[in-house]
């Protein structure tokens, strides 16, 4: 289990808040406008994290980008070189908002005995906000038992002190989903929850975790 994370600097000003499925469609776009063979099946491979990218928010749907701002991006340590040749200096098009990919660095997740992931996704057979708890967190569940981690998880609470629900649009669909917290984990477990991530919409920033002290850092 060896993973990289890819970080970028970017230049840019604006991003729409829910940006997880377009900023992962302008990826696809530039690798099929220059022929690169990344692709798996028109898709991007199942193994890559994508993370949202953090902002100020404006509440009116955008974020203004800040020093903290980068663009990160998980995959296994062999498709590293490829993917950091290909994504420095790429601009994307984020629905009209522009960003540039630049100052790339490789780093390793570094391991935490608590995670956070902001969003983590699961298809629930029905939703409701009696049962949806429940049921979101038996699929936790049993996700870290099939990648075989050992923790506690729990929903996350928001600035309100209520469960933190929230969503990811993907064309014109809202998909709903928590914000997750795991305690308890030792190193190995920290890695390859980070590495493997949880849920589905992976691709789309969903099941991206992080150390609690990058939030911390990030608020700084």
């Amino acid at each position: 289990m060896n993973f990289l994370e890819i970080q970028f600097f970017l230049r840019g000003q604006t991003l729409p808040a829910d940006h997880g499925y377009s900023l992962y469609s302008a990826i696809k776009k530039l690798l099929k406008e220059n022929q690169v063979d990344l692709l798996n099946e028109d898709n991007l491979p199942p193994e890559i994290l994508i993370s949202s990218i953090s902002g100020i928010p404006n509440k009116n749907g955008m974020i203004y980008l800040n020093k903290n701002s980068r663009f990160r991006f998980r995959c296994p340590a062999e498709q590293a070189p490829q993917w950091y040749r290909f994504l420095q200096n790429q601009v994307l098009d984020i629905r009209g908002h522009i960003i540039r990919l630049i100052q790339p660095r490789l780093t390793l997740p570094e391991t935490s005995e608590i995670l956070k992931a902001r969003l983590v996704v699961f298809r629930l057979e029905q939703w409701n906000s009696h049962d949806a708890p429940f049921y979101f967190l038996e699929s936790c569940k049993k996700a870290m038992e099939k990648i075989e981690v050992n923790a506690q998880v729990s929903i996350d609470s928001n600035y309100d002190g209520d469960l933190a629900l929230r969503s990811l649009k993907v064309k014109d669909k809202n998909i709903l989903g928590y914000g997750l917290l795991v305690e308890g984990l030792n190193n190995e477990d920290s890695l390859k929850l980070q590495c493997y991530g949880l849920g589905g919409r992976k691709h789309f920033g969903c099941g991206w975790f992080y150390p609690v002290k990058e939030e911390i850092n990030n608020a700084a």
